[in-house]
């Protein structure tokens, strides 16, 4: 067997299901793994060896398997800090709703994962782990850089803009942030209540599956198995097509190509100008509800919280209930408009990212291309693409329709598939 540290989710479950590999042997190798690259990688906020080794896992769907979890959500045997200083040291007395599953379906917490100041700004120390000066992308930083180095073969994230998508494209995995609402947020460390939305990540299709079904009690189904018929495709760069780079336009140009020629068929899909209120409409609602969601940050500790989300913070705040309610009438109206946008294809094939991870670990990129799905609510999945310029990697998006998630994961594995 290869390093088991190197296998997917659902290949490890069924290795372990055969008694062909044993849960503390993979626990091991992913520990192995982590000790000689986490001083270069830095994908944990805390990681305590003891304690993993100390876990014996219950026999569910996800017995044995190591994951990550961000330090946005909540764990009652290690500290949740929410990539602040304010929080340094919190300890909770209960797991949030998603981890608790998590473990009750035998999976194992390998530690926290490093996510930026309330999942939004300041970055962390975290590098992509395929080149140390590039950004692995944010705010689920950790969690995309550790499923990558093979710390976890599943990490949860969470995504308001494009905290999911954009990370697992810079990093080279699969990304599913899944229609809002799925995964539930109790015991999440709550910014957007109207956008926050908990996902996860793994190296394939199938595993974000498994462990997106086992924490929200849905049937995903099997994306591996192969559709009975080949889809029509919506190619739609979205509203800012223009601040991708070349390489990803001429990505997607030869998707979508390489998709008709396996015999999809491939419409060309530009929203509608009305979708372009979304442009103002999101970040409004995002830094509004977030100023409201930090009362007690912002009331105690306000001088903690860094320039940059403080900035955001107070414009947020300074908008007017007028301003947040026709924000809200907005985004509603677009998510209605969406379905009918939908109706005649089976999904859209659309960039993940402008391009590869930035250089420097100062900025996350932009969720330019992520921002609008999540304000749709509709579900999005990420799947590695070929390499940019720099030879980090690129990735391509299927966004989907409102509560289609097991279609879409399907559609994404054909994806997938198709572009290997």
């Amino acid at each position: 067997m290869s390093d088991p540290a190197s296998l997917t989710a659902s290949q490890a479950t069924a290795l372990i299901a055969a008694g062909r590999l044993k849960p503390e042997d993979l626990r091991e190798a992913c520990l192995a793994r982590i000790a000689e690259h986490e001083p270069r990688i830095q994908a944990f906020a805390h990681h305590d060896p003891a304690l993993v080794r100390a876990v014996r896992p219950n026999a569910g769907r996800l017995h044995g398997i190591p994951i990550g979890v961000k330090d946005v959500l909540d764990t009652q045997d290690q500290p949740s800090q929410y990539g602040s200083p304010i929080w340094s040291g919190y300890q909770p007395r209960a797991d949030a709703a998603c981890v608790a599953w998590a473990r009750a379906e035998g999976a194992v917490v390998m530690g926290k994962t490093v996510t930026t100041e309330f999942a939004t700004r300041k970055p962390g120390p975290t590098s992509n782990p395929h080149n140390a000066r590039h950004t692995p992308g944010g705010s689920s930083s950790g969690s995309a850089a550790g499923v990558a180095a093979g710390f976890f073969p599943l990490a949860f994230g969470t995504q308001t803009a494009g905290s999911i998508i954009r990370p697992a494209a810079y990093c080279g995995v699969v990304g599913y942030k899944p229609s809002y609402g799925t995964i539930p947020r109790l015991g999440m460390k709550m910014m957007s209540e109207s956008l926050d939305t908990i996902g996860v990540m793994a190296r394939s299709v199938a595993d974000c599956a498994l462990f997106a079904g086992a924490v929200s009690n849905h049937d995903f189904g099997d994306p591996d198995i192969k559709p009975s018929r080949a889809p029509r495709i919506g190619v739609c760069p979205g509203p800012h097509g223009a601040e991708a780079d070349t390489a990803t336009m001429a990505l997607l140009d030869d998707a979508a190509q390489r998709l008709g020629k396996a015999g999809a068929t491939i419409v060309q899909r530009p929203l509608p100008e009305t979708f372009a209120t979304m442009t103002q409409a999101h970040p409004l609602l995002m830094n509004a509800e977030s100023a409201a969601s930090m009362a007690w940050e912002l009331t105690h500790h306000r001088l903690a919280i860094s320039d940059g989300l403080r900035t955001n913070l107070e414009a947020g705040m300074a908008q007017g209930g007028a301003a947040l309610d026709t924000a809200r009438a907005e985004i509603r109206a677009m998510q209605a408009a969406f379905a009918g946008f939908m109706e005649d294809v089976d999904f859209l094939l659309t960039p993940s990212a402008p391009g590869e991870a930035p250089h420097g670990l100062e900025w996350t990129g932009n969720p330019t291309f992520n921002a609008l799905w999540t304000a749709l609510h509709v579900p999005c999945v990420t799947v590695p693409t070929g390499t940019g310029a720099l030879g980090l990697p690129l990735g391509i998006q299927i966004v989907g329709r409102l509560g289609d998630d097991r279609a879409t994961l399907t559609w994404a594995q054909y994806v997938a598939s198709a572009l290997s």
